[in-house]
């Protein structure tokens, strides 16, 4: 059996295994003003990651199970995640009920909530439900699961980063690493980010006290997704290829087309993603144009730019100036 890699702490689990601070993020995001933090358990699964159900933190609290975590990419598939991981943590709880009895045997209800801080364009809020993953489709799932994705990236959610105040500086704590990431070796730029967050109090008394860790950590986490980047590129790759000889051999010229359209299309806003957030105009944009030949100069221009800026510059060229 192939084993799976160590689960390694995230600066947001760090940071939420806290309670006070967890309390605080649960009172953000259901505005709430609880103070006693007796009352919360936490309870995340310790040994998940060998089970492909890694989650950031749950916690029992106000008769509520909550699942909290943290993606910096889309992941449609948390719904499906979620409901084995809560699946596992329900289990836990009433291993000792009589479920064959005759007495009704209550249960917290679930709660499931993301914070995305990726550098792909969301919107402030979204649901992710179960159902939608169902081949057949349903009027009225009889099993249905729904998380709640919440954006914190800047200009986004602002009564809730406005209402805890370490969420808020996890926002601008990894928005200054991917800066600098961008201009200098990751080691580098973790190590400016730790220095210049203490110097203007952000998570200032927690990376005081976890330094080495956070730097190992963020370190880690930033190869970690652009590791996961790279996959999804040469899967785009892969796939297309794969497509196009299918496609000859069954000649399908027009799904060719389309798939090879669709492929580039992936590559450049993937390229892109690497340099900051893609609005949705210039998303708008490449998704419009279908001319394979005009997209691929795209993502030439695209491989040479250090921002999105400097991408927009050069398309000049494209366009009719009149």
């Amino acid at each position: 059996m192939k084993m799976q890699r160590n689960y390694k702490d995230s600066i947001f689990r760090m940071l939420y295994l806290d309670k006070k601070e967890l309390l605080s993020l649960y009172n953000a995001v259901n505005g709430t003003h609880y103070t006693d933090v007796n009352g919360l358990e936490i309870n995340t699964l310790q040994n998940a990651i060998y089970m492909n159900m890694k989650n950031d933190v749950s916690f029992l609290f106000n008769f509520q199970v909550n699942l909290y975590e943290h993606q910096s990419t889309v992941n449609p598939n948390i719904p499906l995640r979620d409901l084995l991981y809560v699946s596992k943590l329900l289990q836990n709880i009433v291993k000792d009920s009589d479920l064959y009895g005759t007495t009704l045997v209550r249960i917290p209800a679930p709660r499931f909530v993301v914070f995305y801080n990726g550098k792909e364009h969301q919107p402030e809020r979204r649901v992710y439900k179960l159902s939608d993953a169902f081949s057949k489709k349903q009027d009225e799932p009889e099993l249905e699961l729904t998380v709640t994705v919440l954006n914190i990236n800047a200009g986004n959610n602002a009564e809730i980063l406005g209402n805890c105040k370490t969420l808020r500086e996890y926002m601008q704590y990894t928005e200054k690493v991917r800066v600098y990431a961008m201009q200098m070796p990751i080691e580098q730029a973790v190590e400016r980010t730790i220095t210049e967050c203490i110097e203007e109090d952000i998570l200032a008394e927690f990376l005081k006290k976890n330094r080495a860790e956070a730097m190992e950590v963020s370190i880690f986490e930033y190869n970690e997704e652009l590791h996961l980047a790279n996959l999804r590129r040469e899967g785009y790759e892969e796939g297309l290829a794969d497509g196009m000889e299918r496609g000859i051999s069954q000649g399908i010229t027009q799904g060719i087309t389309r798939g090879i359209t669709q492929g580039v299309q992936d590559l450049l806003l993937e390229i892109l993603g690497d340099l900051g957030l893609v609005s949705e105009d210039l998303k708008a944009i490449i998704l419009k144009q279908t001319n394979v030949d005009v997209l691929n100069r795209w993502v030439k221009i695209a491989a040479k730019c250090t921002k999105i800026e400097e991408f927009e510059d050069g398309l000049a060229e494209f366009f009719d100036p009149r």
